[in-house]
């Protein structure tokens, strides 16, 4: 993978065993393979890696499923492909974390509906925004509008309350996808002129949950408001799968 960047992956976070939205995931997963690599991947197969990579352990951890081919190279990478599937683990943090200042930059993922292992261009704006002071990175489309984060999805709470997903080209997140099928909002184009009628703003992903972020550029946002906090906890009672199985929920370990 270091010599040939190509294919996708998916970060879940494991509590005690169980990850939530674990079925969207693997749906994730099987999605960004026929994508990628014009094949199918066997669910079934990806969880037998990660059960053993995992083994018995019961704390907190992140895990990573990457999909890729080993055996293509970059003059034949249109060889068809046997995707290969690598299970990494690393411990996690506390969730939330502390509120996040960011800095825009325009750009635009390539294959922004994949989650692809190209995160050259992101975390080079990522390093730009921490050398300038800043914690991470939020886009803009070339039209001026938000889409995402350097490797999450973003949110706002309007001025009634309102929460709003920004209306752009992103990856389709699962936890912007478990939050959106658990708590009232509405998908809008939001811009940088949009922001001085936002009470609020955050960053999701499996592995921060809802995080707040506290400023963009120079625009200060209130970090402990009801409406995040709703968030936060919404997201937290949201119960880990165990596994997933034809659609049956069954022992995960």
């Amino acid at each position: 993978m270091a010599l040939v960047n190509f294919g996708h992956f998916t970060s879940m976070r494991m509590e005690n065993q169980a990850i939530r939205g674990l079925s969207l995931h693997l749906d994730r997963l099987q999605r960004d393979c026929r994508a990628v690599f014009d094949t199918d991947l066997d669910r079934d197969e990806v969880l037998d890696y990660v059960r053993h990579a995992v083994g018995d352990e019961q704390g907190v951890a992140t895990v990573r499923v990457t999909v890729f081919d080993p055996e293509l190279d970059m003059g034949h990478p249109g060889s068809d492909a046997t995707p290969h599937i690598l299970v990494t683990m690393r411990l996690a943090g506390a969730m939330p974390p502390p509120p996040l200042a960011v800095r825009t930059f325009e750009f635009s993922r390539d294959t922004p509906e994949v989650k692809h292992v190209g995160l050259f261009s992101q975390l080079r704006l990522r390093r730009l925004a921490q050398r300038g002071g800043s914690d991470d990175v939020l886009f803009l489309e070339t039209d001026g509008r938000i889409s995402e984060g350097g490797t999450w999805n973003t949110g706002f709470v309007a001025e009634d309350g309102t929460v709003i997903w920004p209306q752009a080209a992103v990856l389709p997140g699962v936890t912007m996808q478990l939050l959106q099928n658990a708590y009232p909002h509405k998908v809008a184009p939001v811009t940088l002129a949009d922001l001085p009628r936002m009470r609020a703003a955050f960053a999701t992903n499996a592995s921060i949950g809802v995080r707040a972020i506290s400023v963009v550029n120079d625009r200060l946002f209130a970090v402990d408001g009801p409406v995040l906090s709703e968030l936060q906890q919404c997201y937290v009672a949201i119960e880990g799968e165990r596994a997933i199985h034809e659609g049956v929920h069954q022992p995960f370990w």
